[in-house]
C-alpha cells in the first residue's frame, strides 16, 4: 500500500498511474509550504470536486490538533497540485460555514471515514478549497 513520502514520489513519477487509485477512492498530491521552513512539503491526500474546484479534508485521523500541511496552507495559501497529470498552481481556503455542509457530504461520499474521525475530536474538521489559478 503506498502511503507518505513514498506514496508522493511514485505519484509524481508515474503521473498518478500508481497513486491515484488508493483503497477504494482517488488521491492528489498537494505541496504547501513550510510556515517556518519554507520549504515545499507534499502530501497525497484523498479528493472530491465541487465544480471546477478540488475539496480535500484537514482531518489528520480525527486528532485535536490539525495535519501540519493545513497549518502550511494557512499561513501560505498559494500551492500546487497535481491530479494524476495534471499540475497547477492553487489557491487553498478553508470553506466557509456556508459552504461547508454541501462540500462536508461530498467529501464523506469520498471516505465515509472522515465521519468517524470527527467523532473523535472536538475541533471542527475543515473542509478545504482548492482554487485553480
Amino acid at each position: 500500500m503506498l502511503f507518505g513520502q513514498e506514496h508522493v514520489r511514485r505519484y509524481v513519477e508515474t503521473d498518478g498511474a500508481e497513486g491515484h487509485e488508493w483503497q477504494g477512492t482517488t488521491a492528489l498530491i498537494l505541496t504547501t509550504t513550510g510556515r517556518r521552513s519554507g520549504e515545499q512539503r507534499s502530501t497525497p491526500l484523498i479528493y472530491g470536486t465541487a465544480g471546477d474546484d478540488y475539496l480535500v479534508v484537514a482531518s489528520k485521523g480525527g486528532a485535536d490538533e490539525p495535519p501540519a500541511w493545513y497549518l502550511n496552507l494557512e499561513a501560505h495559501p498559494e500551492v500546487d497540485v497535481q491530479v494524476r497529470g495534471d499540475r497547477f498552481h492553487a489557491r487553498a481556503r478553508t470553506a466557509t460555514p456556508d459552504e461547508k455542509p454541501a462540500l462536508w457530504t461530498t467529501m464523506v461520499g469520498r471516505w465515509p471515514a472522515y465521519e468517524d474521525y470527527q467523532k473523535r475530536t472536538d475541533r471542527e474538521i475543515p473542509v478545504v478549497v482548492l482554487e485553480r489559478l
